[in-house]
């Protein structure tokens, strides 16, 4: 699945040959907050460089629209690790962008 709408704050992560949607729905954040802590203490950790892989993936995680069941939380982490932190800072920042502005 793709086609993130970036009006919506959407963005993209691609997990083996599959394009996931990452939206940062009310619903989604809450999950992140109550595994995470509060996102706002997130978006600075972010900014201090000292985001942990573990939060990033979990993050994602999170915000994967209409996750597949057969999507994991360990595929969803080796994906970024595969990827490189360079290359899902582009998702990552839409996604702290969205949590700091709204929609």
């Amino acid at each position: 699945m793709s086609g993130a709408n970036p009006l919506r704050g959407e963005a993209e992560l691609r997990v083996g040959d599959a394009v996931h949607v990452l939206r940062p729905s009310f619903a989604a954040l809450v999950a992140a907050e109550d595994e995470l802590g509060p996102l706002f203490t997130l978006v600075e950790r972010a900014a201090d460089g000292k985001l942990a892989l573990a939060e990033l993936a979990s993050l994602f995680w999170h915000c994967v629209r209409d996750r597949p069941e057969a999507l994991t939380r360990e595929r969803v982490g080796e994906a970024v690790v595969a990827q490189g932190l360079a290359a899902v800072t582009p998702a990552l920042r839409v996604l702290l962008g969205q949590i700091l502005q709204g929609r």
